[in-house]
């Protein structure tokens, strides 16, 4: 039948497949005002779920096999038919549930997956012919294989979360991925969240961007009250934002380092809640430092009116911390908690995560991010997850805890060999602290020395702090910087098992330990033994380790130089 004059024909629109299974697909381009019948992965339309596949692109699958079949056995190709449906049953589930699978893809599948999505943006099209500035042309054809050929980003320019008409690929990619983070971080202790979004920076940045969504709702205010922490980006996050940080001193109990509440409750009285942006506080961290009270912070928060921003950098991978967070937002107030990604889920540096129990909220820090985004920490993580599923996520989480128990038992045998002793905070379930007690009249260059043969010996993450170390942050002079207070009684070493770590890591840095002890405590006994000879003029045979302290002398009197 004709249609009527001047009708115009309706333009295609990127939609929302709308089938009953709730199938998280952006990729079919529809007339506007009508229903897409399927998703591009051939899931069943409204009232047919449980029939086959009946998308065009399973229509086109269909008619590809059936001309194969003119060319090798109709039964090889309806095997191979077969083979192709399990992979894309896979998929299909995926965008149903919008969860993560409990068991691993092979890599079959995720490419498979991968190029369905890619081919979707419009610089993959055949044909497309690009007149505009940003078009998806790359130079480099590695460059381009490297990233899956997703070229275009992520969001558009007013929403990090938005849909991409141009790449419908990659807006899919970016919605399954929030769709799948939002699950594990279910799954790993906040049941209550509601919404979350993964942003291509690293946590300090993220921080800030929650900071300056809260100052639309919050114009007066211009201090952040924050139990002290000793990260530079945790500071400098508020810094960048253009707010004053109002440090809150922790205070000692036994060992531990622990939030002064009592000392935030008079800093709310004193400046006045309309002044105060949010209160800023930290779950993961080094020991002796612990978690906040983030229970009883809420609580102030909520009395007082006052937004809360956790810092929960690598506290995913800790049933403790995402508790903490969990009871914190049951009981009082939890504005959004950002957590990052290398940390978290093994994956290169670059991306955070934003999430939060106020869905309108976490959307609005969504559209504070300005311009479009970099795709590739959505896409690391995707892969990541889909590799793993939640059953492979959930065993990484199951072996650190017991990586913990097996570095603290080994870290406490060691200690008490060399009369030290493995300071006792049971709150941090991450980070581990040894007492560091020297000899002499240059100790804090022994300790430091000590730092610099871990290095050199291919030992990374440990970290030894001295006593009295004075750094200037944004111009904030931090007194015992490292320590997370003032005065601690004493120098310590730190050491964290976190996600990924085995048993082999454990045992390679208690050897390389020991090694490193000895030789300092070797070089201090000489130097107490000395009587008016000159050590350097003794003409004696030097082992391996005296060799190395000399390199490590070396070194670190570069470093002091430099510095």
């Amino acid at each position: 039948m004709p249609k009527p004059a001047g009708r115009e024909r309706p333009r295609p629109v990127v939609r929302m497949c709308t089938n009953d299974s709730g199938c998280l697909s952006q990729g079919l381009a529809v007339p506007s005002g009508r229903r897409a019948a399927s998703c591009f992965s051939g899931c069943a339309p409204r009232g047919r779920r449980g029939t086959p596949a009946a998308g065009a692109a399973a229509e086109m699958n269909r008619d590809s096999f059936a001309a194969g079949e003119r060319l090798v056995s109709p039964a090889y190709v309806r095997q191979g038919c077969e083979a192709r449906r399990s992979h894309e049953h896979l998929i299909r589930l995926l965008l149903e549930k919008g969860k993560c699978p409990e068991d691993g893809w092979d890599e079959s599948t995720l490419e498979l997956f991968l190029h369905e999505l890619a081919i979707m943006d419009s610089n993959n099209f055949l044909g497309n012919c690009g007149v505009g500035e940003r078009e998806g042309r790359v130079a480099s054809a590695l460059v381009a294989r490297r990233h899956y050929r997703f070229i275009h980003g992520i969001g558009r320019s007013g929403d990090i979360s938005a849909v991409q008409p141009k790449a419908a690929g990659s807006s899919l990619l970016n919605k399954i991925t929030n769709s799948l983070v939002l699950d594990i971080i279910k799954l790993a202790g906040v049941p209550a969240v509601t919404n979350c979004f993964v942003v291509p920076m690293a946590t300090g940045m993220s921080l800030t961007l929650c900071f300056l969504t809260l100052r639309h709702k919050r114009p007066k205010a211009k201090y952040i009250i924050w139990p002290r922490i000793d990260q530079k980006s945790c500071f400098k996050s508020m810094i960048t934002a253009g707010f004053e940080p109002v440090v809150i001193e922790n205070v000692l109990e036994g060992d531990e380092l622990r939030t002064d509440l009592k000392a935030v409750e008079a800093k709310v009285q004193e400046l006045g809640p309309d002044n105060i942006l949010c209160v800023h506080s930290t779950t993961s961290c080094f020991a002796p430092r612990v978690p906040d009270r983030l229970e009883e912070l809420a609580v102030i928060c909520a009395n007082s009116g006052i937004p809360h921003i956790v810092n929960n950098a690598y506290g995913v991978q800790s049933s403790k911390c995402m508790h903490l967070i969990q009871q914190g937002a049951r009981v009082g107030r939890i504005d959004a908690f950002v957590q990052s990604l290398d940390k978290n889920f093994m994956v290169p540096v670059g991306g955070a995560i934003i999430a939060g129990f106020n869905d309108s909220f976490i959307q609005e820090i969504s559209k504070m991010y300005p311009g479009r985004a970099s795709a590739s920490p959505s896409l690391d993580v995707l892969i990541t997850l889909l590799s793993l599923g939640s059953n492979g996520y959930k065993k990484l989480l199951k072996e650190r805890k017991e990586m913990f128990s097996y570095l603290s038992s080994q870290l406490k045998k060691l200690s008490e060999s060399y009369n030290e002793r493995l300071l006792h905070t049971p709150h941090n379930p991450i980070s581990l602290a040894m007492t560091l007690k020297t000899r002499g009249e240059h100790q804090d260059k022994a300790i430091t020395q000590l730092g610099s043969m871990l290095f050199t010996r291919q030992v990374s993450g440990a970290r030894v702090v001295p006593l009295g170390s004075v750094q200037t942050v944004s111009g904030h002079t931090f007194r015992g910087f490292m320590s997370h207070t003032n005065n601690y009684p004493c120098a310590y070493l730190n050491a964290a098992s976190a996600i990924g770590m085995k048993t082999q890591d454990v045992d390679l840095f208690i050897k390389r330990l020991d090694k490193c002890l000895k030789t300092v405590r070797k070089e201090q006994n000489k130097e107490s033994n000395v009587s008016g000879v000159d050590n350097y003029d003794k003409t004696e045979d030097v082992d391996i380790e005296e060799m190395a302290l000399k390199l490590d002398n070396v070194l670190f009197d570069t470093y002091q130089n430099s510095s």
